[in-house]
């Protein structure tokens, strides 16, 4: 065998190793486990429910229709954690119901649009274990870190669906409730998903579990709920089978091509050398939040969410910690930042997952009907700056506890 040869054996070597040790961590398997959790939620009929259930406690209130999918959404990114899963799942059901009560349909499209970018900020958060992970940071902080900013920014997106929905909206009757049994029949069967999540959260912050196992604990517990309230179909267990094998695949395959990206910029001292020119500008630390900031909103508007942490964390992480910027703070930030970027073309994935539902929507109405919801996210992310506590006082009272 020629040196060549040899080199290159080598060389392939080194990459399988340096992507396999990215990806052999025992908290990386709290990504399909959260992963298997959605599906098992959105394929079966837990997500109606959770629609549903919202619809009744909710139509009495002004704009009470389009706050409930709002809320739905919001639930369900409690359960789910994928925000184009959130958009789908309250969206087949929510959206017609809407255009058919009285809502204009880009008002009912961006509600749903929005609400289901809840589904990377609400815990528990496939987004935030791939940040927890890139970063080093506690999962356990960042999801707690994420429940205030998700409360908030479903009161916002609410008050404002109350507003713009007045007087266009048709209460529905009483006698006009679905067929899925009274109030309190719906409520009981979305109760026992929603404690899960409490459950999961009490787990992690209570020192009981490490985020694998409570997501594991959390999966566990939804298949059994699952069967013992909505008996799936063996083609529904397949489906979700698939859905986990094809999601985690992908994001472990993210995870250690970006484990490989990151050692060669460390190898090359593109890291290293962005740290120094940044610190040698000598930049005052918000002007650099700000360069920052609007970078990582456009770039939000072409790459991914997954991708765009596991890319650009390790460049910036150093320089954010030499300004001494909180990284569970931060988290939530960028994390918003990354939302925007669901709603905003040309990627925009919640704007194409409506336009499949309601495909008599252009692309531009759907996107002028998310521009009220874009606009209050980015006041949150101010908010969440002029205030951090806002962010960073629940992951502080519950790690002192």
């Amino acid at each position: 065998m020629s040196e060549l040869e040899i080199g290159t054996l080598i060389g392939v070597t080194t990459l399988i190793v340096l992507m396999a040790e990215e990806i052999n961590g025992f908290a990386i398997l709290a990504l399909p486990m959260f992963i298997l959790l959605g599906s098992v939620v959105g394929s079966s009929r837990a997500s109606s429910d959770i629609h549903e259930a919202a619809h009744r406690w909710m139509r009495r209130i002004p704009g009470g229709l389009v706050i409930a999918n709002i809320v739905a959404c919001g639930l369900f990114s409690a359960i789910c954690g994928s925000s184009p899963a959130t958009a789908a799942a309250i969206g087949r059901s929510g959206i017609p119901e809407m255009r058919a009560r009285g809502v204009p349909g880009r008002l009912a499209a961006g509600a749903i649009c929005a609400g289901g970018t809840l589904g990377i900020l609400i815990p528990p958060s496939i987004t935030m274990i791939l940040y927890g992970i890139a970063t080093g940071t506690s999962i356990g902080k960042l999801f707690m870190a994420g429940v205030i900013p998700g409360i908030m920014l479903v009161t916002m997106f609410s008050l404002y669906a109350a507003v713009a929905s007045a007087g266009k909206t048709v209460v529905p009757q009483q006698d006009a409730a679905s067929a899925q049994g009274p109030t309190w029949l719906v409520t009981a069967r979305v109760l026992p998903f929603l404690a899960l999540i409490v459950l999961v959260l009490v787990a992690l912050y209570g020192g009981f579990a490490t985020p694998s196992e409570g997501a594991s604990l959390a999966a566990f517990l939804a298949m059994l709920m699952a069967f013992l309230i909505y008996r799936p179909s063996f083609s529904q267990w397949k489906h979700v089978g698939a859905e986990l094998i094809r999601d985690s695949s992908m994001l472990l395959l993210i995870i250690a091509a970006s484990g490989l990206f990151s050692y060669m910029l460390s190898l090359l001292y593109v890291t290293q050398s962005f740290g120094e020119l940044l610190i040698g500008a000598h930049l005052n630390r918000w002007i650099f939040y700000l360069l920052v900031s609007a970078f990582l909103l456009v770039a939000g508007f072409f790459i991914p969410p997954a991708a765009l942490i596991l890319v650009v964390m390790p460049i910036i992480q150093p320089s954010l910690e030499a300004y001494h910027f909180d990284l569970v703070w931060f988290g939530v930030i960028m994390t918003i930042l990354m939302e925007i970027g669901l709603i905003h073309p040309p990627v925009g994935v919640n704007l194409f997952v409506i336009r499949a539902i309601a495909p008599d929507l252009t692309l531009q109405e759907i996107f002028y009907g998310s521009m009220p919801f874009l606009i209050l996210m980015l006041v949150a992310v101010a908010l969440f700056t002029i205030f951090p506590g806002l962010v960073t006082w629940l992951p502080t009272v519950m790690h002192g506890a």
